[in-house]
Order: C-alpha cells, then sequence, then structure tokens
C-alpha cells in the first residue's frame, strides 16, 4: 500500500522546525501547483493518448482552428500564437503534414512566406480531441463552485502575471512542452 505524501503545510513545517527564520510561506503555495501541473499534465497526456494525438500536434492544430475560417495561418504567426520557436513549428507542421492533418503552401503573393492550413482530417481530430480534454479537465475542477473557479481563475492569472513579469518570460506554453 502506498504511504501518503507529506503535504506542502508539513514540508513548510519541518523546514520551519529545522531552520528557524527560513521564509516558508511560498511552499503551501508553489507546491500544490507544482502537483497539480503534474498531475493534470499526466492525465491530459493519457486523454490525447487515448485519442491518437500528441500535446505538440494538438496545440498545433487548436492554434489554427482558433484562428476562424479558413484555419490557415503562416508559420510566423502560428510560433507567436503558439508561444514556441519557429523551429518548433517547422518541426510540428512537418509532422502534421505528414500524418494529413494540414498542408502547406506559399502564402499567395508572398513566396518566402510558408501558409498552413488544416485538412478535413485535422480539423476532424482536432474537435474530437478538444471535446474529450475539456470534458476530462471539466470533471478534475468539478468539486470547486462556480464562485471558487472563478476566484481561482482570477488569482491563478494574477499570480501567472506577475512572476512572468518577475522573472521576464512571457513566453510560457504548455507544462512539459519542450
Amino acid at each position: 500500500m502506498a504511504s501518503q505524501s507529506p503535504s506542502a503545510q508539513d514540508i513548510a513545517d519541518a523546514w520551519q522546525r529545522e531552520r528557524p527564520g527560513t521564509p516558508v510561506d511560498s511552499i503551501t503555495i508553489v507546491t500544490p501547483i507544482w502537483q497539480l501541473a503534474k498531475l493534470f499534465g499526466d492525465d491530459r497526456r493519457r486523454v490525447l493518448t487515448r485519442a491518437g494525438v500528441d500535446t505538440a500536434t494538438l496545440d498545433l492544430l487548436s492554434t489554427l482552428r482558433r484562428s476562424g475560417a479558413p484555419y490557415a495561418l503562416n508559420t510566423r504567426e502560428l510560433a507567436r500564437r503558439s508561444m514556441v520557436t519557429a523551429g518548433a513549428v517547422s518541426q510540428r507542421v512537418a509532422r502534421a503534414e505528414g500524418d494529413g492533418l494540414v498542408t502547406r503552401e506559399s502564402e499567395p503573393g508572398r513566396t518566402r512566406t510558408v501558409l498552413v492550413t488544416l485538412t478535413e482530417a485535422g480539423h476532424h481530430l482536432v474537435e474530437a480531441s478538444v471535446d474529450q480534454v475539456l470534458q476530462r479537465e471539466a470533471e478534475l475542477i468539478d468539486a470547486l463552485t462556480p464562485e471558487q473557479r472563478d476566484q481561482l481563475s482570477e488569482l491563478l492569472g494574477a499570480l501567472l502575471q506577475d512572476v512572468q513579469s518577475r522573472v521576464g518570460d512571457h513566453t510560457i506554453s504548455q507544462v512539459g512542452q519542450i
């Protein structure tokens, strides 16, 4: 039988006992965020594996789908909206094109600009996958009331914005994504 992991409060208390005066206030906030990120990330990967798509491909397809009809963006805009490098977009597009999920061609009137377009197969896959992911994530946060969700969303948004400013990184995409 697996033993229960110590709570964030247990960890903070142990540090305070062993090193009085050590600033431990962040532990009860940051530790659960790390734990939740791992749990949510692992669960999402399981859902996507069952759906037959990986996180990077879903990110690409979702970015195209959210762009609206005709579901096409140039690679520079894909990189900006996906918050990944041009090289990462190139790899994702090549893989998705090989799977028949997107097409790429020169943008009309701009031969050096590549336009990536969602195919019918890509559209179908993103629609099914997004529904599965969002339904599962809704189940995972179902213990919170609508008011608690709103409050947590506001607090996490404020914390994220402040931390991004403090560390000088506004390019975070997905947890565990390389």
